[in-house]
C-alpha cells in the first residue's frame, strides 16, 4: 500500500500532497518489518515531495535510527544518506537528515572505500551555499563532530568556523564561536564528552507525527485513533528493544570472583578432581583425571582458546586433539580421540553439553556420540582414532565453555571418566574492527558504566622475564591474532598500552531480520615497574565483557612463561 501511495504521490494534486506525505510516513513506520525499508521510503518522500515533508517527519527518522542500535540500521542509514547527498541536486531536507546522521553515525562507515571522514565533510559542505541558516546550524554541529573524530577534517572545518563567527545569523555565529574555542576552553576529555554521540531519544506516548495528524484531523478522527494504536510490528519492535536493554544492562553478579584460571580452565579441572574422588569412593575401578595432569590441562585449554589447533588432553591412555575454525557466528570444530594404550578402548562415548546460547550439530564415528539412549559406544583399536565433528552457531553472548565428557573401558576392566571443556569461547566469534583514535575513544566513552565494563589487574609470575617491548609485541599479537580484535593504532602515546575493537557475531535475528551483534572494545595496559597488567573490556553485554577479560588475562599470562 505504501509503495502504491508513493507512486501516486508523483501525480497527486498539490492540495493533498502534505496530507499524503504525513499519512505515508505514519504507515511506513507502523508497519515496517525492516526499518531499512522505512528509511528508504522517507527518502523517496523527500525526493518526490520534499517541500511537503515537515520537520516532524525527518525528526522521526533521526529518532528511530538513533533508538535502534541493534543490527546494521545506523550504518545502513549513514551509507544511504552519504550517497543521497553526494549529488549536487538533492532536497534541503535530505541535507538536514544526512548532516545529523553522518555527524552521529558516520564513524560506522568511515572505513569503507570513498566514505572517509574527509569525504563525509566534502559531500556535506558542497551544499553549504545552497541551504538556509537552519540547515547550516545542523551542518556546523556535524562538522564539529567530524573534526573531533578525524584529524584530517580539522584544517577543513577551521576556516568555515572562522568565517561564520561573523555571520549575521545569531545561531550560526554562536555555534561557530563556541565550537572553535571549545578545545582551548576545555580539556580533551571534556571535549570528547561534549561531542560524543547523542543518547537515545525518550519514547513518548505519541510521536510528533501523530500529534501533527491530531492537529489536522481532530481527536475523534478514525485516522488519529488508528495511528495511536500500536501495530503488531511496533509491539514486537518494542519488546525486542526492552529485551536488548535487559540483556545489555543487567548487572554482573556481585560475588567474589574466583581466581582467573578457575574462570576458564579450573572449572573443568576442579570438576574432574571432585568427580574423580566421589566416583572412586563409590566404584574403585573407576579412573578419573589424575591431579598432577590438571596444570597441563589448564595450559592446553588456554592455548587452544587462541590457537586454531592443538592437543586438549593427553595421558598414557588417550590423546584428544582439537582443530577449530570460525566465520562470523558459525564454527566448525573437529575433535580427534587417539588410543595411546597397548590394547583397544571399548564402550568409548563422548557427551557434549549443548547450552542454550549454541545451536549444535554433531556427527562422528559410529557409536561415539552419547545421545543418552544407552548405546554401547564404539571401540578404538591401538594407535587408531575416532573422530567427531561439531557445527555450531552462537545465538547469544556467553562466558563459559561447553563441557565434554569422555567415558570408556579398557580390556583390563578399568572404567575411565574424563570431564573436559571444549575451547569454544566468546572470542572465537569475533570479527576485527579497525578504528582511528577518535572513533575508538568516542565509543569507549559511550560504553562507560559498571554494567558494561569489566576490569582486572594481574601480576606476572615471579619467574617471568619482565615486561619489555618484545613482550608487548607478543601481547599485541595475542589481541590481534588470538582474540581477533582489530588493533587501534595511535589511541595511546605510550608503547605499554594495546587497544583493540571487534564485533561479537551471533546468528540471532531481530524483528527486522538483521543479525544481533555486540560491539566490543579492549585495552591492555602494562606497568613494567610493577610487572603487572590491567585489562579493561567494555561492551554492551556484561557476559561479553567478562569473557574477553578472562581470555585476555590467561593468554597474556601464558605469553610470559
Amino acid at each position: 500500500i505504501v509503495d502504491e501511495l508513493v507512486a501516486h504521490l508523483v501525480v497527486a494534486d498539490a492540495s493533498i500532497r502534505e496530507e499524503m506525505v504525513l499519512k505515508i510516513a505514519i504507515l511506513a513506520e507502523k508497519y515496517a518489518t525492516d526499518l531499512r525499508w522505512y528509511v528508504d521510503t522517507i527518502l523517496k518522500l523527500i525526493s518526490i515531495s520534499g517541500d511537503y515533508v515537515s520537520d516532524p517527519i525527518w525528526h522521526r527518522v533521526v529518532q528511530i535510527v538513533t533508538n535502534h542500535p541493534q543490527g546494521d540500521l545506523q550504518g545502513y542509514a549513514a551509507a544511504t544518506l552519504f550517497l543521497a547527498v553526494s549529488t549536487h541536486r538533492c532536497h534541503e531536507t535530505t541535507v538536514r537528515v544526512a548532516a545529523y546522521i553522518l555527524g552521529e553515525f558516520g564513524f560506522l562507515i568511515a572505513e569503507r572505500p570513498g566514505m572517509s571522514g574527509e569525504e563525509q565533510f566534502h559531500v556535506l559542505h558542497q551544499h553549504w551555499y545552497n541551504v538556509d541558516t537552519q540547515t547550516r546550524s545542523i551542518l556546523i554541529s556535524s562538522y564539529a563532530k567530524l573534526a573531533n573524530l578525524y584529524e584530517e577534517c580539522r584544517p577543513l572545518v577551521a576556516p568555515v568556523f572562522a568565517k561564520s563567527k561573523n555571520s549575521v545569523d545569531v545561531e550560526v555565529q554562536q555555534r561557530c564561536a563556541e565550537y572553535a574555542s571549545m578545545r582551548e576552553a576545555f580539556s580533551p576529555e571534556a571535549v570528547e564528552d561534549l561531542l560524543r554521540e547523542m543518547p537515545p531519544f525518550e519514547d513518548k506516548r505519541r510521536s510528533a507525527l501523530e500529534l501533527r495528524l491530531l492537529e489536522t484531523e481532530g481527536e475523534n478522527s478514525a485516522a488519529v485513533t488508528k495511528a495511536s494504536t500500536p501495530s503488531e510490528v511496533e509491539q514486537q519492535r518494542a519488546m525486542l528493544n526492552a529485551q536488548m536493554m535487559d540483556e545489555g544492562m543487567a548487572p554482573i553478579d556481585e560475588q567474589e570472583e574466583p581466581e582467573l584460571e578457575e574462570e576458564m580452565a579450573d572449572g573443568a579441572a576442579e570438576a574432574a578432581e571432585d568427580e574423580k574422588i566421589a566416583a572412586v569412593e563409590a566404584n574403585p575401578t573407576l579412573v578419573g583425571i589424575p591431579k598432577d595432569l590438571i596444570p597441563a590441562m589448564r595450559k592446553a585449554f588456554s592455548n587452544l582458546c587462541t590457537s586454531p589447533s592443538g592437543v586438549l588432553f593427553e595421558n598414557a591412555m588417550l590423546q584428544v586433539g582439537v582443530k577449530h575454525e570460525y566465520v562470523g557466528a558459525q564454527g566448525r570444530i573437529s575433535v580427534f580421540f587417539g588410543n595411546l594404550h597397548a590394547t583397544a578402548l571399548h564402550n568409548f562415548k563422548v557427551k557434549v553439553d549443548q547450552p542454550d546460547h549454541l545451536r549444535v550439530q554433531m556427527q562422528g564415528t559410529q557409536g561415539l556420540i552419547d545421545d543418552g539412549e544407552g548405546d554401547e559406544g564404539c571401540s578404538i583399536e591401538n594407535k587408531t582414532q575416532a573422530k567427531m565433528l561439531l557445527l555450531v552457531e552462537v545465538t547469544a553472548p556467553f562466558d563459559d565453555a561447553p563441557s565434554m565428557r569422555i567415558t570408556f573401558e579398557t580390556e583390563e576392566g578399568e572404567r575411565h571418566d574424563y570431564p573436559l571443556r571444549l575451547p569454544l569461547v566468546a572470542t572465537c566469534f569475533m570479527e576485527p574492527v579497525n578504528l582511528d583514535p577518535g572513533a575508538f575513544m568516542q565509543r569507549w566513552k559511550s560504553l562507560e558504566g559498571q554494567d558494561r565494563e569489566c576490569q582486572e589487574v594481574m601480576r606476572l609470575p615471579p619467574n617471568s622475564s619482565g615486561i619489555d617491548e618484545e613482550y608487548m609485541s607478543r601481547v599485541s599479537n595475542i589481541i590481534v591474532n588470538g582474540l581477533k580484535f582489530g588493533r587501534c593504532e595511535g589511541v595511546d602515546p605510550t608503547p605499554w598500552t594495546v587497544s583493540g575493537a571487534a564485533t561479537f557475531r551471533t546468528g540471532a535475528k531481530d524483528v527486522n531480520g538483521n543479525n544481533i551483534n555486540v560491539g566490543c572494545l579492549v585495552r591492555v595496559e602494562a606497568n613494567p615497574k610493577a610487572n603487572a597488567f590491567r585489562v579493561t573490556t567494555r561492551t554492551l553485554h556484561p557476559l561479553c565483557s567478562k569473557a574477553i577479560k578472562n581470555v585476555s588475562l590467561v593468554s597474556i599470562k601464558l605469553a610470559a612463561l
